[in-house]
C-alpha cells in the first residue's frame, strides 16, 4: 500500500502541544499526563436532554426583553428580515463550527483551542472569565426575579397602587410623580440612589435573594450535567408554556391587534443605517451565546456521531422562533397598556372639556355645539374620533388639551429590566386574578435565567476540569467553591447603587471580549487548522461532508463580520462616551448621565482584563518554544508543496496520524481535530493483502 505522505504538522511544525503527543490524544490522556479514559467522560441521558439543554442557555432573558425591543426600535418587519438574514450567513455557520469543535475532542472551550495550538490555550480563558463576568450580574436578575416572584403571592399586588405617607396622610410623593410600579421598582425592591457615584448601603433583602439565587445554581450543578440536565426538563419548557398562554390571554385584550401590526410593518429605510446592522449582529451572536464556550462544553458530551449540523439548524432555528413569540406577546401587552394610556388621556381631556363647557362665558359656545365632541360619556368617543377631532379644533382648545396618539405611547420604547420589572408588572396588575399572572412571568423569567445560568456554569467548570486534573477530581468542592466566590464579588450588585453596575456589566464586559474570542475561534479553524482539514474531520463524525459553502463562510464571511461588528463597537465607544440610565428620586423620573472617570477605567479593565488570556497565551507558548518560531517559514513552503503533489480522502489521512512523535514534534500544529479511537485505524481486507506485500518487500 502507498503511503500518504505526512502533512505539515507531522514534521517540524510550531504547534503541536508539550509533552502530548498523538498517541496520546487517541488513546483520551488529559493535559497531566494522566490516562482519562474517553468512558469515563459523563454523557447526556438522551439527544432530547441535549437539546433542552442546548436550547436553554441560547434561550434566555435577551429573548423575552432584548430582541422585542430592537424589533420596536429598528423597523419592525425589516429588522426581523436583517436578523434572519445574519442569523444565515454568520450566526449558524459560527454556531455549527463551536458545536462541531466540541464534539470531535470532547473538551471545555480551554481544551479544544489548547489541541489545535497551545498557542491558542488563552481563547479559553477568556471564554471562562466573560462567562465568570455574565454569571456575577445574571444570578442577580434571578435575584430579583425570586423577590418578585415572592411578592406576587399576595392580593392586591403590592404594587397596584401607590402607598400612603403616614405622616401627611397623602400618596408618596415620588410614586405620585411617577407611577406605583416604577415606584415599587426603585424604592422598595432596589431602594437605589440617584447616581453611581452614591454607593449607599447594603440592600439586605436583595442580599438574601442573590444568596438563595446562587444555592439553587449550586445545588442544580453540584453533579455535573447529570444533575442540572434534570433541571432542564422543567426549566427549559416550562418558559414556553407561559409564553403560549401569556400570547392566548393578550390577544384577548383590548389594543393587542394594535401592537401587532406596530411589530411587523417594515420600515426598510433602516437597513442603511450602520447602528442598525451592528445591533442585528450583536443580537445574533449574543442569542446563539458564542464565544462563551457553553456550547462547545454542552457538545463535548455527545457521542461522536451525533449529527452536530442538525443540531445547529434546529436550535438556531427554535431561538429565533422563541424570540418571534417573545416578541409577539410582548407587543400585545404593549398595545394593551399603550391603548389603555391614550384613553385615559381621552377621559382627562374630556373631563377638562366639560368642565371648560360648564363656564359661563363659554355658554353661548356650546349653544352653538361646542366643543363639537360628546365631552358627557368618554367610552362613547373613540382614539380615531378623538385623534380627528383634536386635528381641526386643538388651535382653538388651549394648552391643557392634548393629543392622545396610540402611535406615540407604541413609540416609548421599553428593554431590559424597565420591561420586565416595571412594563409588564403594571399590565399584570390591570388582570384579573393579577396575583396568578404574577407568579406565572417571574417564575418564567427565573427559569430562563436559571436555563441560561447553568449553560454559564458549565462553561467556566467543563474547562477548567478538562485540563486540570485535581479540579476535575474533586468537582463538587470546585462547582461550590465558584458559587460563593460568585456570591461575594456578586455583592457588588446589592448596594442601593447596584442596578448601575449590573447595567455596566451588560452593555460593556461581554460584548467586546466575547467579539475577540470568537475572531480568534475562527482564525484557529479556518486559518491554523484549515477549513478543509475540518471538514474531513466533520465528515468523519457526520459519515457525510457538510456543503462546502461553510468553508467560504467561516473563511470570509463570518471572519471579516467579526472583524466589522468589532469596529463598529470601538467606533461607538470612542465617539459615543459611555453613558447610564439613572432614577433621580427629588424628580421621579430617570435621567441620562456619563459615567464618572474611575467608572470608564472599570469598564476598560474589564474588557482588558478579559481580552488579555489570548496575547498572553500566545506569547508564554512562543517563549515557551523558541525552537518552534525558527522553523515555521520552512514549515509553510513544505504544506505549499505537498498541497500541490497531495490529494487524499479523509480514511488515508487517519491511516497517517498515528504515530509516535519526536521531540522537535512537540511545539506543532493539530494533524487532527478529531480525537479517533484506534478502531478507526482498522484496514479493510483489500488493503490489508497490500500492506502485506509491502511487508515483504521492505522486510518489515
Amino acid at each position: 500500500m502507498t503511503e500518504k505522505p505526512p502533512l505539515d504538522g507531522d514534521e517540524n511544525g510550531a504547534w503541536l502541544s508539550e509533552a502530548q503527543s498523538e498517541t496520546q490524544l487517541t488513546t483520551g490522556q488529559g493535559p497531566d499526563g494522566l490516562e482519562t479514559c474517553d468512558a469515563d467522560r459523563p454523557a447526556w441521558d438522551s439527544k432530547l436532554q441535549y437539546v433542552l439543554a442546548q436550547v436553554g442557555f441560547s434561550v434566555g432573558l435577551g429573548n423575552v426583553w432584548r430582541f422585542p425591543y430592537l424589533c420596536h426600535q429598528n423597523g419592525g418587519g425589516a429588522f426581523m428580515l436583517l436578523y434572519v438574514f445574519l442569523l444565515i450567513f454568520v450566526g449558524v455557520p459560527l454556531f455549527f463550527m463551536e458545536l462541531a469543535a466540541g464534539q470531535s475532542i470532547r473538551q471545555g472551550s480551554i481544551g479544544v483551542w489548547k489541541h489545535i495550538s497551545p498557542k491558542l490555550a488563552g481563547i479559553g480563558y477568556s471564554s471562562c472569565i466573560v462567562c465568570f463576568y455574565v454569571a456575577l450580574y445574571y444570578n442577580v436578575i434571578i435575584a430579583w426575579s425570586l423577590f418578585y416572584l415572592g411578592n406576587s403571592f399576595q392580593y392586591p399586588l403590592p404594587w397596584e397602587h401607590c402607598p400612603i405617607d403616614v405622616t401627611t396622610n397623602n400618596t408618596v410623593k415620588e410614586c405620585a410623580g411617577s407611577s406605583p410600579t416604577s415606584y415599587f421598582w426603585f424604592r422598595k425592591a432596589l431602594n437605589i440612589t440617584n447616581s453611581i457615584k452614591e454607593s449607599g448601603e447594603f440592600n439586605l433583602i436583595m442580599t438574601g435573594c442573590l444568596l438563595a439565587a446562587w444555592a439553587i445554581v449550586s445545588l442544580a450543578m453540584i453533579k455535573g450535567i447529570k444533575s442540572s440536565a434534570k433541571v432542564m426538563y422543567f426549566s427549559s419548557v416550562f418558559p414556553y408554556v407561559v409564553l403560549f398562554i401569556f400570547l392566548i390571554r393578550g390577544l384577548m385584550l383590548d389594543g393587542a391587534m394594535e401592537g401587532i401590526k406596530f411589530m411587523f410593518y417594515p420600515k426598510l429605510e433602516i437597513w442603511g443605517s450602520v447602528q442598525v446592522w451592528r445591533q442585528a449582529a450583536t443580537q445574533v451572536f449574543f442569542a446563539l451565546g458564542l464565544g462563551y464556550g457553553s456550547v462547545i462544553a454542552y457538545s463535548s458530551y455527545n457521542p461522536v456521531h451525533n449529527n452536530c449540523h442538525r443540531d445547529a439548524l434546529m436550535v438556531s432555528g427554535i431561538n429565533f422562533m422563541t424570540s418571534v413569540l417573545a416578541s409577539l406577546v410582548v407587543f400585545v401587552v404593549l398595545g394593551f397598556r399603550a391603548k389603555n394610556t391614550a384613553l385615559r388621556c381621552v377621559a382627562e381631556n374630556l373631563g377638562l372639556l366639560r368642565l371648560m363647557s360648564s363656564y359661563e362665558s363659554n355658554q353661548p359656545l356650546v349653544g352653538l355645539g361646542w366643543p363639537w365632541i360628546n365631552v358627557t360619556d368618554p367610552s362613547s368617543v373613540s382614539l380615531a374620533d378623538y385623534s380627528e377631532w383634536y386635528s381641526h379644533y386643538s388651535s382653538t382648545m388651549g394648552p391643557n388639551i392634548t393629543d392622545c396618539s396610540l402611535e406615540e405611547e407604541m413609540n416609548k420604547g421599553v428593554e431590559g429590566t424597565g420591561l420586565a420589572f416595571i412594563a409588564f408588572t403594571e399590565v399584570m396588575a390591570l388582570f384579573p386574578a393579577s396575583p396568578f399572572w404574577s407568579t406565572l412571568f417571574f417564575l418564567m423569567l427565573l427559569n430562563l435565567g436559571l436555563s441560561t445560568m447553568f449553560g454559564t456554569m458549565q462553561g467556566i467548570l467543563t474547562p477548567l476540569m478538562d485540563n486540570f486534573s485535581f479540579l476535575g477530581r474533586h468537582r463538587t468542592l470546585l462547582t461550590v467553591s465558584s458559587c460563593a466566590l460568585g456570591f461575594i464579588i456578586g455583592l457588588l450588585f446589592t448596594q442601593r447603587s447596584g442596578n448601575y453596575f449590573v447595567a455596566m456589566f451588560d452593555d460593556y464586559s461581554a460584548t467586546l471580549p466575547l467579539v475577540i474570542v470568537v475572531i480568534f475561534e475562527t482564525i484557529s479553524v479556518a486559518w491554523v487548522y484549515g477549513t478543509d482539514r475540518f471538514l474531513d474531520d466533520i465528515e468523519v463524525m457526520l459519515k457525510w461532508r457538510p456543503p462546502v459553502v461553510y468553508k467560504y463562510l467561516w473563511k470570509y464571511v463570518c471572519l471579516l463580520s467579526m472583524i466589522g461588528l468589532l469596529a463598529a463597537s470601538l467606533l461607538h465607544m470612542v465617539f459615543k462616551r459611555p453613558t447610564y440610565t439613572a432614577w433621580n428620586q427629588t424628580t421621579a423620573s430617570e435621567m441620562t448621565l456619563e459615567y464618572p472617570g474611575w467608572a470608564l477605567g472599570m469598564i476598560v479593565m474589564l474588557i482588558v482584563f478579559a481580552s488579555l488570556p489570548v496575547p498572553f497565551g500566545y506569547i508564554y507558548s512562543t517563549l515557551k518554544n523558541p525552537k518552534a518560531c525558527n522553523t515555521r517559514s520552512e514549515e509553510v513552503h513544505q504544506e505549499m508543496h505537498r498541497e500541490l503533489y497531495t490529494k487524499c480522502s479523509s480514511t488515508e489521512q487517519l491511516d497517517s496520524r498515528h504515530r509516535v512523535p519526536t521531540e522537535e514534534d512537540e511545539a506543532h500544529p493539530r494533524t487532527a481535530f478529531l480525537p479517533l479511537g484506534n478502531e478507526h485505524y482498522r484496514l479493510l481486507s483489500q488493503q490489508q493483502e497490500e500492506e502485506d506485500d509491502d511487508e515483504q518487500d521492505t522486510g518489515v
